[in-house]
């Protein structure tokens, strides 16, 4: 992309944010509409997948830092802080008296002014002079993977489908038709940029003829359109580690998107989002398991058998047990790569039945008139009746 092309851009009508939106509005805005556009939601819809790869490409400059902020110091200087209105070039928001005065503060004198312009649209592409042809490294790549909970506890293998910019098979990412080659554009020698003097002024911009790659590639690639970049969908075989926990991130080292001239791919990052088990919880390395048990059980004490995620295990309850103790099973918990093993925590919670048959409600009020002198609350009953006198 020419950095006349960058700049006429607005990447935040895009993604539907403001331009003061923060870095995680800028995600979230972003991750909502990879999934509304993705191909593989929309097969076989052109306009959601060119939706797809803009709403990429917007994603990519201001996810960045640094390239949010030469964008937006690029939107600032030709059109003000607003839109484009007169184009690249026109003179619509853009003030020669401004940008002269902030290379002096900075400096330099009039003859550094082009440099000040070149570098601002060069540095989107990594450098300066020539920087179009260097070795540039591809972007990283995030997606979302969803797993059970016995998955994420024990580790899995999950195959997943991801469509994102892969090097063109075709041209072996040259974007020149299989037995061309691209020839260096003779206006700007292969630098990318072409410097004007205007009076006392230097201006650099991007070299119209080459688009500011410094190539011109007379026979495009046909399946990539001479980018050396298209989006293809792929088979990738996730490795999910024992004991990750929901919203962790895995990283994919080099499986993002392609890098240019040589340099080496993005990565992919996996955020991994953990299914809720209908019986069990978690607490960093531990299990949790809460039990009803009946009031008898607890004032009398019992043995209970309950499940964990690949057996049972059997413990006692003495006799006189409160609701809400927590009982632990050993090394029945998340083991994780460093070895560690958590626990199964059960909390054992008195169930009260909703009905009563005629022996049941017989039975507990003889067992109500034989404790009657026994307080369960001897500390709040003592404060009420102080409040009361």
């Amino acid at each position: 992309m020419s950095a006349r092309d960058w700049i006429e851009k607005d990447f935040y009508r895009e993604l539907g944010v403001s331009s003061d939106a923060s870095a995680d509005e800028i995600k979230k805005a972003y991750r909502k509409l990879a999934r509304e556009l993705h191909p593989d939601a929309n097969p076989g819809d052109t306009k959601a997948e060119a939706r797809f790869k803009a709403v990429s490409e917007a994603y990519g400059v201001l996810s960045d830092a640094a390239k949010r902020k030469q964008y937006d110091e690029a939107r600032r200087l030709f059109a003000g802080g607003g839109g484009f209105p007169g184009g690249f070039g026109s003179g619509g928001g853009f003030d020669v008296g401004d940008l002269f005065n902030r290379q002096q503060q900075a400096g330099g004198g009039a003859g550094g002014l082009g440099d000040l312009l070149g570098g601002l649209f060069n540095r989107q592409r990594g450098g300066g002079t020539g920087a179009a042809n260097r070795p540039r490294r591809g972007e990283d790549v995030e997606t979302d993977v969803r797993i059970d909970f016995t998955e994420a506890v024990k580790g899995a293998t999950v195959p997943m489908r991801l469509s994102s910019p892969s090097t063109c098979g075709t041209c072996a990412g040259s974007g020149a038709k299989p037995g061309t080659t691209p020839r260096t554009c003779p206006t700007c020698s292969g630098a990318g940029l072409i410097t004007r003097n205007q009076g006392a002024f230097a201006f650099s911009e991007p070299c119209r003829d080459c688009r500011g790659t410094g190539r011109i590639i007379d026979d495009p690639c046909p399946e990539c359109g001479g980018d050396g970049v298209s989006t293809k969908t792929r088979t990738l075989t996730i490795r999910i580690p024992a004991g990750v926990e929901d919203g962790q991130r895995i990283r994919l080292a080099g499986q993002g998107e392609p890098g240019r001239n040589g340099a080496p791919a993005g990565d992919l990052y996996v955020r991994v989002h953990v299914n809720p088990h209908p019986l069990f919880g978690r607490s960093g390395n531990d299990l949790t398991l809460t039990v009803p048990v009946t009031f008898a059980e607890l004032a009398l004490g019992t043995t209970l058998t309950v499940p964990t995620l690949e057996s049972k295990v059997t413990f006692k309850v003495p006799a006189g047990t409160a609701t809400g103790r927590v009982m632990r099973a050993k090394g029945k918990g998340v083991e994780k790569r460093d070895g560690k093993v958590g626990d199964l925590l059960v909390t054992l919670q008195v169930s009260v039945p909703n009905k009563l048959d005629p022996a049941a409600k017989e039975a507990l009020e003889a067992y109500a008139a034989a404790t009657e002198d026994h307080d369960p609350r001897p500390e709040i009953n003592t404060l009420v009746e102080k409040r009361s006198t």
